[in-house]
């Protein structure tokens, strides 16, 4: 694109409208804002969309089954996506930090993640059975491994190029453009029921693409030298961190608020349960689209509400996902959950809040940390809520003993908890 076209795109899709467009980043950094603002949401939707292809939730336990892997092997799945992208955080952010121009191991992580997806696309088309499960959770592994690098380095990365107040739209516009590229391969899941195989297989290779031409734009960001001082040793680095959760009572409240609100992302399966009994592939096409339909509905709207007030986006998404879990067990009670409409309704209530929730403590965090400290920060949220997602698992045994709707209960009350510790949040919108 031409520098005027640029211009035009920015003043057309940013939320510049008081003249304010430099604070917190430098006089270079803000030039160059018009690019950096429409690669970030370039980037950052190619990230979104591969992910919305690579669920491991959905398309990946999907494609497992279909293959004759062994059940087990699908118990790993998540814990090793969630844990495999947060728990390594702490051990990296001091070496990124080391990186004067941190754009590179963003742009190296989407390579890696495109890798990752290569593998598991490798393996769904040349394996069957235990080989095939422990080729894609291999490749998971890489996946999310470079995810983890990715989001340490990101963080940092938007707070050098993207001016405080346009950091929640790009995020959000980026959200919105991946959901749509969700919503078609869910329809295609739904419509063309007969070559799903073909549909999950086709998805990964674009998956993999996408996260190839997101590192190569991302590469050409105009980003500063910044400081490299806290580079160090990665583990020694890491332990040494620990002391910010002592340090700064704001960042611990936080990591409590975004473990609880972890709910939103762990309660999605469960309605599938409570629905009952659908085939497998129905439920897949399913949650497909209602997350697809909450994100193109609400990212955008989410980021700009995030900008204002990042901390009231936390206590709304707490209370509209606890109420949607609510809503959920209501259906249940009424015997309405083997309906068409009812337990889809509560789901795209549920992802809807999710959403909020993704776009709220990304936009708080940067908001939140000093400049020299923002890729620390990241790695220590990160590592922390990556342990509670590991822990998560007992959830699993508490559904076998008390059922998916006592589960389901305690993860509302979770959401409800995360919106209270939230609004003790200290306040970092201008309004």
């Amino acid at each position: 694109m031409t520098r005027p076209a640029v211009q035009r795109a920015y003043d057309m899709l940013s939320s510049e409208d008081d003249g304010r467009v430099c604070r917190d980043i430098s006089e270079a950094a803000c030039h160059a804002q018009p690019d950096s603002f429409l690669r970030h949401a370039l980037a950052l939707g190619l990230n979104k969309s591969a992910d919305g292809l690579v669920d491991p939730k959905l398309v990946l336990s999907w494609l497992m089954t279909h293959l004759g892997a062994p059940a087990a092997f699908i118990g790993f799945l998540v814990p090793i996506r969630e844990a495999g992208a947060l728990l390594p955080q702490l051990f990296t952010a001091a070496r990124i930090r080391a990186m004067a121009r941190r754009k590179w191991a963003w742009a190296g992580a989407a390579m890696g993640q495109a890798l990752g997806a290569g593998m598991i696309a490798l393996a769904a088309l040349t394996a069957q059975g235990a080989l095939a499960g422990g080729l894609i959770l291999l490749g998971l592994a890489v996946l999310a491994v470079s995810r983890s690098v990715a989001s340490v380095a990101y963080k940092d990365v938007l707070g050098k190029t993207v001016a405080k107040g346009q950091r929640g739209t790009v995020t959000g516009l980026a959200g919105t453009w991946a959901a749509g590229v969700a919503l078609t391969f869910a329809l295609a899941l739904i419509f063309l029921a007969e070559a799903r195989f073909a549909i999950v297989t086709g998805a990964l290779i674009a998956a993999a693409l996408a996260w190839f031409l997101a590192g190569v734009v991302f590469a050409g960001l105009r980003e500063e030298a910044g400081e490299t001082s806290g580079g160090g040793n990665g583990a020694s680095a890491a332990f040494a961190n620990l002391r910010y959760l002592r340090e700064d009572a704001g960042l611990a409240r936080f990591i409590v608020a975004r473990g609880l609100l972890t709910a939103t992302a762990l309660a999605p399966p469960w309605f599938v349960v409570l629905a009952s009994g659908n085939d497998a592939l129905q439920g897949l096409g399913a949650l497909v689209l209602a997350s697809a339909l909450a994100g193109l509905a609400s990212s955008y709207v989410w980021g700009r509400l995030a900008d204002r007030s990042s901390r009231m986006v936390l206590v709304l998404t707490g209370l509209s996902g606890a109420a949607s879990m609510a809503l959920a067990l209501l259906f249940v009670a009424l015997g309405l959950a083997g309906t068409v409409w009812a337990m889809p309704l509560a789901l795209f209530g549920l992802m809807v809040a999710h959403q909020g929730v993704r776009l709220g403590r990304s936009t708080y965090i940067v908001d939140m940390a000093p400049p020299e400290r923002r890729a620390i920060y990241t790695a220590i949220a990160n590592t922390v809520i990556g342990v509670i997602l590991l822990a998560s698992g007992l959830f699993g045994a508490l559904a076998a003993m008390g059922g998916a709707a006592l589960t389901l209960a305690l993860f509302a009350l979770m959401a409800l908890g995360g919106a209270w510790v939230a609004y003790g949040l200290k306040e970092l919108g201008d309004g």
